[in-house]
């Protein structure tokens, strides 16, 4: 009897061995730390929605970015543990989607986007939709094993979390300055809705694979860390504003990046075509 089973659905990772029906098993023990946070992740998310209903908008945004950490580090537990699944891909997608996309777009409605009924909900639909839809490609692409962008050490668009930290730009300044103008509800959802299609382009973005410090700087390296840091502490609202300041200032250098990087790879294709 042959082994080569069907496999069901994508693969939770590029080096996990497919499963096939009949023969999944049950989730294993070590896998339960990493699943375990994605869920702490997704209540947070949702927990800042209910800060919002209350109007405490510092709590909400600290309760996405509370989740936007925990996403962080849940893959990465799994890859140390070696407990990759399917279950713990398909949760952490689950998770992204309302916490970055759901929760995100209903905690901007309620702090200026309904000021603007129809303008505003639609932006809010515009940001909750491209986040699911940018996660859905992820899972589609998971199986394919020529991806441009990932396999030269770039991601495809902007991430779900760091698309979520964006979105609040507005309010980082409005918390930081008093100024009204930047709860405008018109220039807020214009902004929403650019962050959003940003999450569903073909840009290519920084990964924290391709971020490799040279040997020589990583001290300095460590101490920017440790300043930053600090600078949360005593100035949150300041500090979360230049860090997505910062990222967007760096999208016209990964795209340059990206194009010195394409372009040998895309000779050795002609080269190679020529010899076949």
């Amino acid at each position: 009897m042959s082994d080569d089973y069907p496999r069901v659905g994508p693969k939770a990772a590029e080096d996990e061995v497919p499963v096939a029906a009949g023969r999944v098993r049950g989730l294993s023990l070590r896998a339960v730390l990493p699943n375990a946070i994605t869920a702490a992740a997704l209540c947070s998310g949702l927990t800042g929605i209910r800060f919002a209903i209350g109007e405490n908008w510092r709590l909400a945004i600290f309760a996405i970015i509370l989740a936007g950490l925990l996403d962080g580090i849940d893959g990465r537990i799994a890859r140390l543990l070696k407990a990759q699944s399917r279950f713990g891909a398909e949760l952490d997608s689950l998770a992204d989607s309302l916490s970055f996309g759901m929760a995100p777009a209903i905690i901007f409605y309620l702090w200026t986007l309904q000021d603007l009924p129809r303008l505003g909900w639609f932006a809010s639909l515009a940001f909750a939709i491209c986040c699911a839809l940018r996660l859905a490609r992820f899972n589609a692409q998971i199986d394919v094993d020529e991806q441009p962008h990932k396999s030269a050490g770039f991601l495809t668009g902007v991430p779900a979390p760091v698309g979520a930290g964006l979105a609040f730009l507005p309010f980082y300044l409005w918390m930081a300055t008093g100024w009204e103008e930047f709860r405008e509800p018109i220039v807020c959802a214009i902004w929403m809705v650019a962050i959003a299609f940003l999450m569903i382009s073909n840009v290519a973005t920084f990964s924290w694979a391709s971020i490799r410090p040279r040997r020589n700087v990583r001290l300095e390296v460590i101490a920017l860390v440790g300043i930053v840091f600090a600078a949360l502490l005593l100035e949150p609202w300041w500090t979360l504003a230049a860090i997505c300041i910062g990222y967007l200032a760096l999208m016209p250098y990964a795209l340059m990046r990206y194009a010195r990087v394409r372009r040998p790879r895309r000779a050795a294709v002609s080269v190679s075509a020529r010899d076949s």
